[in-house]
């Protein structure tokens, strides 16, 4: 298995299903229901038709934690990054939020792993992210932007793409459509690593 200390994960679209909670929240409290996961074709949203406001609205009741719909975990995660957790120090997880208060609640509350264990770093933006993994020494990381995956790559950090409806260009990384092949991955990364 690749050493634990060398691969992170970010959090929205990787390891919380925050897409299908982004419609929930909009089904639930704006009255939206013409949106399907699958018209999520773009990373900035740009590619849905509803107002700025609410989408403004509805992302900063993501990043605060104020919703009533629930944040379900990407099939397969907990059990996978449960199983990488055992045996490490640190689980890494770096994401463009601007804050960990509520995700990091969630995580915890989503993993058996002691919480001490769980590190996330909110960097604010996507293009903070290559500076923050470099200064802990990563190797690979698991993204869902495809623009990012690119910035990585030119930096020395292989990325690990899982696979989404707004990263469907064509692209030369390793890709992933499910934490169980991702789980994978990781098991041949180690064996050619």
């Amino acid at each position: 298995m690749v050493n634990p200390s060398k691969i992170a994960f970010d959090i929205d679209g990787v390891v919380a299903d925050t897409m299908t909670l982004f419609l929930d929240i909009a089904k639930n409290e704006f009255g939206l229901n013409n949106m399907k996961y699958r018209d999520f074709i773009d990373y900035n949203l740009d590619c849905l038709d509803i107002s700025i406001e609410i989408l403004e609205a509805i992302i900063k009741k993501i990043e605060d934690g104020t919703y009533a719909a629930t944040l379900k975990p990407i099939v397969g995660a907990p059990a996978v990054l449960n199983r990488i957790g055992e045996g490490s120090e640190c689980l890494l997880f770096v994401t463009a939020r601007p804050k960990t208060g509520p995700i990091l609640e969630w995580m915890i509350k989503n993993l058996d792993v002691d919480p001490l264990k769980i590190k996330i770093i909110a960097t604010g933006s996507y293009t903070a992210k290559e500076a923050v993994l470099l200064q802990h020494g990563i190797s690979f990381f698991v993204e869902d932007r495809l623009e990012t995956c690119f910035t990585l790559k030119e930096a020395g950090i292989e990325p690990v793409l899982f696979k989404q409806p707004w990263n469907r260009k064509k692209h030369p990384f390793i890709e992933v459509e499910s934490w169980e092949k991702l789980d994978h991955i990781i098991e041949d990364l180690s064996l050619s690593g």
